[in-house]
């Protein structure tokens, strides 16, 4: 049965991924009152396993995720479903929105929404996106290893990418799509890995089956190809956060837009936390999972100092049934 919301948290996390729950997780274990409000559409729900997390290699995301909320409520933290459509301040605190309406109060925010990947307007892309449509050689590789696999050129990355699967398959090619033909160092490292880069747009994918077997070019070449590597360009989830005056920041690699933060996670809107691919947008899950045990440490840390310095104010004042002076 899902939690029911409550009127007021010390803290609100948005996203139930692996930051935001490894968030709540240290909050909950520092007994404070939080709140997981989850929109339930993970980044990596199509990919099969989780790979690269430490003795957890393989677990599907979905009983990551579900183990995640079970350590969380165990310590009081609760999960709820929803949408959060805006955030604005409140008093002190901060006024959060689902999209149904319900409103609920907190003394600080972590947000880890996760991002949103952009794809090439290519036919095809998004429906086999996770399977042999992939986009980070540590996230599949070893699970396409020894195929024959094609790298779109669809980013500043697109030889940067062509270079780490050559390293995991002899036989990769780089369709230059869309983008200028390759030339100075560029083509001499593709060519010293014997990357043979395809001129032409590409027009769609070849499916046999339930499998890649092609990419067709505009001109009606196939070019046969049992994966196909694509980087995306990535968008911080972070719409609603526009309120706060917290925009997404264009990445100094050109390849999407995050919100900055300072190493734990602390935006430049006093009270508001980011943890996970919403500010670092190549955090694997063990990465994003780690930068939301800092932020959820470092906003644990930020109330107790409030706390204190409320205490300490409030026994420096004088007893009002002390006398008076003159």
């Amino acid at each position: 049965m899902e939690d029911q919301l409550m009127d007021g948290y010390d803290v609100v996390v948005v996203g139930g991924g692996a930051a935001g729950l490894s968030g709540a997780l240290m909050l909950a274990r520092s007994r404070r009152s939080v709140v997981v409000i989850d929109a339930g559409t993970p980044r990596n729900a199509p990919a099969e396993g989780v790979h690269g997390l430490l003795a957890r290699d393989g677990m599907p995301p979905a009983e990551l995720l579900d183990r995640g909320r079970a350590e969380v409520r165990g310590y009081g933290g609760q999960v709820v479903a929803g949408q959060v459509t805006s955030a604005k301040h409140d008093g002190d605190g901060f006024a959060v929105t689902l999209g149904d309406g319900r409103v609920v109060r907190a003394r600080r925010l972590l947000v880890a929404t996760g991002l949103a990947d952009e794809l090439p307007g290519v036919p095809g892309l998004r429906d086999r996106w996770g399977r042999d449509v992939v986009h980070c050689p540590y996230c599949h590789g070893w699970e396409v290893r020894d195929r024959a696999i094609g790298v779109l050129a669809s980013g500043p990355t697109a030889v940067h990418l062509a270079l780490l699967f050559r390293q995991l398959s002899p036989d990769v090619v780089l369709f230059s799509h869309t983008m200028p033909p390759q030339g100075g160092e560029d083509a001499r490292l593709l060519a010293a890995r014997g990357i043979r880069v395809v001129p032409g747009e590409v027009a769609s994918l070849e499916i046999t089956g339930d499998r890649l077997t092609g990419v067709r070019l505009t001109d009606g070449t196939v070019v046969a190809r049992q994966v196909l590597a694509v980087a995306s360009r990535m968008v911080a989830r972070a719409g609603f956060l526009a309120e706060l005056g917290l925009q997404p920041t264009v990445h100094p690699r050109g390849v999407g837009e995050y919100i900055p933060a300072d190493p734990m996670g602390l935006t430049a809107v006093p009270g508001v936390w980011v943890a996970g691919n919403v500010t670092d947008l190549s955090a694997q899950v063990g990465g994003a999972a780690a930068a939301g045990a800092l932020a959820g440490a470092a906003i644990n840390l930020d109330l107790v100092t409030e706390e204190a310095r409320e205490a300490a104010a409030a026994r420096a004042e004088p007893s009002s049934s002390a006398p008076r002076g003159r």
